[in-house]
């Protein structure tokens, strides 16, 4: 009787056992479809835009109205744009594609910035005109060939899964058709990229890969980053652990990782080779019941950065998320504030400690400038903005606008009605350079 029983429940959890691999096996498939259907979609869209890019880039070549020439370019900028949103879609984050997504935003780049200029005072140069043939020839070459690769993929019914499962394996498969096609896509457009000095796309990639050029002081050992990084965390850390990398990239730096063995903590670190100077700093740990204020942070961030020696900086953002206080500081030099100058950090309000700072871009920007001085005044710059906006403050700033350049403006910040807004008036010529909304204090749900 019990030896029946027993045989019974083993046959209903065999079965059971059975059936819930079934489903499992059933779920894996349908997820694998969807990402393989996702993948397709992608592949075939990119082919296509790059078909109608080229074909636009073409037509552009043959206008010379100003009525026609703007809205062409305009969808040059949108098509070339999309390809980039494409290839983005595409397993090919462990493949080096950057070449051929530098191209597509160049041209992006470039046919935004001349389509939104008068093209009746400024016409199309010989420069510009030279750069769009340029772009022309180029896209053919990747039509060409990402029309091949098509063509292999339905001949074949090739799967992007495979490339995927591929790329993260590191397998070394010299027969996989979709990979060798995208290799020789990129291989091309650097070849082309090399032999042509395209004087738009040359000032793209520059713009683009400028890394950190204008860092001061020696090259450091791994031993010196050690130090360094000792004495820039506020733990007592151990097993303190040097990695150099960015090897052949725009800077060189090390990675640095520690531990808090009092509190068990792990924290880690980048410090440039160039002058030893912290990039940024990372310890995750759970932060308990707030001890201190946000005010109180603020301070706390203020002295951590004097303590290391950055200087002249000004609080631009601060904000509080659970329990941690998030705070940005830019340069200001002489009442103006540097924007492209920025730190953020963060830190804990249980103890007011320093558990993230990030220099990045402030290392990447800051240098010695001289700040024009505006031709336009502070009230001839407020009457460009929105009558019904209501002025708090305004004060002088430098901004980089979308090219990448740095843009001298009077800063205002104001409301309209219930919404508070930081606007951008270029101090040059009054133009509008940038309007931001700034976010509302998040509403509190209670449970009722």
């Amino acid at each position: 009787m019990i030896r029946g029983i027993l045989i019974g429940l083993l046959t209903v959890a065999v079965v059971g056992t059975g059936y819930w691999g079934y489903k499992e096996h059933q779920e894996k498939d349908a997820v694998l479809i969807q990402a393989e259907n996702n993948y397709q979609r992608a592949f075939h869209d990119l082919t296509y835009k790059i078909d109608q890019l080229h074909d636009q880039i073409g037509a552009t070549l043959a206008m010379n109205s100003k009525d026609s020439l703007s809205p062409a370019l305009v969808d040059v900028w949108r098509l070339s744009s999309e390809a980039q949103s494409n290839v983005g879609q595409l397993p090919l984050t462990l493949l080096p594609f950057n070449k051929t997504e530098e191209f597509l935003a160049g041209i992006s780049d470039f046919t935004y910035r001349t389509a939104v200029r008068d093209l009746d005072n400024e016409p199309l140069s010989d420069d510009e005109y030279k750069s769009l043939k340029s772009m022309y020839k180029q896209s053919a070459n990747i039509q060409e060939e990402l029309r091949n690769v098509q063509h292999l993929v339905i001949e074949n019914n090739l799967r992007w899964m495979d490339v995927e499962l591929a790329l993260a394996s590191g397998q070394k498969q010299m027969d996989n058709t979709i990979i060798d096609g995208f290799k020789t896509v990129e291989e091309n457009v650097g070849a082309y990229s090399e032999a042509n000095s395209d004087p738009t796309l040359t000032m793209m990639k520059t713009n683009a890969a400028k890394g950190f050029n204008h860092l001061e002081g020696k090259e450091i050992t791994s031993k010196e980053a050690k130090q360094i990084a000792k004495q820039f965390v506020e733990n007592g850390v151990k097993d303190i652990n040097v990695t150099k990398n960015g090897d052949g990239s725009s800077y060189e730096f090390y990675s640095v990782s520690m531990h808090d063995k009092k509190n068990n903590i792990d924290l880690n670190m980048d410090i440039t080779k160039k002058g030893g100077h912290p990039i940024y700093l990372v310890q995750n740990r759970d932060i308990k019941e707030n001890k201190i204020s946000l005010n109180d942070a603020t301070n706390k961030a203020r002295n951590f950065l004097e303590k290391h020696g950055f200087k002249d900086l000004d609080l631009f953002e601060s904000a509080q998320y659970d329990n941690v206080g998030v705070f940005s500081f830019v340069s200001i030099y002489n009442g103006v504030r540097i924007y492209p100058d920025a730190i953020r950090m963060k830190v804990a309000l249980d103890n007011g400690e320093v558990i993230g700072f990030s220099a990045r871009d402030y290392l990447a920007a800051h240098k010695k400038r001289e700040i024009p001085k505006p031709k336009i005044t502070r009230d001839d710059a407020a009457k460009k903005l929105n009558p019904s906006l209501e002025v708090q403050e305004d004060r002088l700033a430098l901004i980089m606008n979308e090219f990448g350049e740095e843009i001298l403006c009077y800063e205002f910040l104001g409301t309209i009605d219930e919404d508070s807004y930081r606007i951008f008036i270029n101090a040059e010529n009054g133009s509008e350079e940038k309007v931001e909304k700034l976010k509302n204090p998040e509403p509190i749900f209670q449970e009722v």
